[in-house]
């Protein structure tokens, strides 16, 4: 909300296993954010009620909620395949501003094992996000094991500053 103070469009990328389904729910109704997740399917993973990909928003909101759920098992090719529908769905809204939820337990070490994203598929995915040129806010937060979470935050990030 503070950024569309400034921006008359924010779009939001939430990239954790779990649905942001809170996420989803602030905005749903509206036309001015776009909110893509990339997930676990919700007929294997938590939350379990939503996440869907007919969630797509009402009134004015319809069109502005793009769900991405992914199998099991998910590994950096499909990972990174939903990563490039997001993009392209967020480069056509033409957001003035971006921010990222970056849920890392998607790693393939991670307690979850839901997911099977290597520190590669991280890093490809914060220079792809890049490639977007929008002011950008990321926000950690997903990840539980302890051991990987700095690594696959740092490898999000190299790949991020990594674009010209």
């Amino acid at each position: 909300e503070h950024l569309r103070a400034a921006f008359r469009r924010v779009a939001i990328i939430d990239l954790d296993v779990h649905h942001g389904n809170g996420t989803q729910s602030i905005f749903y109704a509206r036309d001015d954010v776009l909110f893509v997740s990339i997930h676990c399917d919700p007929d294997d993973c938590y939350p379990y009620f939503v996440g869907y990909e007919d969630e797509t928003g009402e009134g004015p909101g319809r069109g502005y909620n793009l769900n991405l759920p992914l199998p099991r098992g998910a590994g950096d090719d499909t990972f990174l395949s939903a990563l490039e529908s997001a993009c392209g769905r967020v480069a056509a809204f033409e957001p003035g501003a971006l921010v990222i939820s970056l849920g890392v337990d998607a790693h393939e070490a991670d307690l979850t094992h839901e997911f099977r994203v290597t520190l590669e598929g991280f890093r490809r995915a914060g220079r792809r996000i890049a490639e977007l040129f929008a002011p950008t806010a990321i926000i950690q937060e997903g990840g539980y094991y302890l051991e990987t979470i700095g690594e696959c935050v740092a490898a999000f990030l190299a790949g991020f500053e990594s674009c010209p």
